[in-house]
């Protein structure tokens, strides 16, 4: 694991967009394409607006959610507007299909369609320790398919990515901002098992936390080494 703190969230946006598009530089070099899963909130819209100014080989680059709340089309819960940036660039977006009769179904059928595995995986951390909708208590953290519904939680529930795909992943982004994330990024690098981020695998996974998210880590700016 490699831990970046940046001076505040705009250098921290900055850092893990500019970390984001070498890897899909090199996949594209490497492999002729590139796949990215990028969660939603509020965090990473920065970093989404830096991401997509960089001249990059946009259209062999497809870009898939992380996980979406099950909510109608334009709903304010949706995560999916977040994603119209990289569309108009010319990446492929491949939204959730959070909005079918039959999820249980259309979460498989995401499934099946993801990449073998994904160059660079996208999260966030949440107050409580959950990242992607692997949120405390549900059992959506113990699926073994791809895709899969959780529970209830703050009003919805979620399809999301499950570990074995996030884990399988070349590269994982974490990216964590303000001093609401301070004491569950410390718990999680000090290991508290309790917290659902710690089912992440720390080799591959690089953490981008701007100096308040950061505020609780003991000599915060060395790597945490497996």
């Amino acid at each position: 694991m490699e831990i970046r703190v940046a001076l505040d969230a705009a250098a921290a946006a900055t850092d893990a967009a500019q970390w984001v598009g070498s890897q899909l530089r090199n996949a594209v070099r490497r492999r002729g394409a590139a796949s990215l899963a990028v969660s939603g909130g509020t965090t990473p819209v920065q970093m989404f607006s830096v991401l997509t100014a960089d001249e990059l080989p946009w259209h062999e680059v497809t870009v898939w959610q992380v996980d979406e709340r099950i909510a109608p089309d334009e709903s304010p819960d949706r995560n999916a507007s977040l994603l119209d940036v990289f569309d108009k660039i010319g990446a492929r977006v491949r939204l959730m299909p959070v909005t079918e009769r039959d999820l249980a179904a259309a979460a498989r059928r995401y499934g099946h369609e993801l990449p073998a595995r994904f160059d660079v995986v996208h999260l966030g951390l949440g107050a409580d320790g959950h990242t992607a909708s692997w949120v405390p208590g549900d059992s959506v953290i113990d699926q073994v398919e791809s895709v899969a519904l959780s529970g209830e939680y703050q009003g919805t529930r979620r399809m999301t990515l499950t570990p074995p795909v996030v884990n399988g992943a070349r590269h994982r982004l974490v990216l964590a901002t303000g001093d609401d994330k301070a004491a569950s990024m410390r718990g999680w690098l000090l290991r508290n098992e309790a917290l659902p981020i710690d089912r992440l695998h720390r080799s591959g996974t690089v953490v981008v936390i701007d100096a308040a998210a950061a505020g609780l880590l003991p000599l915060a700016t060395r790597p945490v080494r497996e």
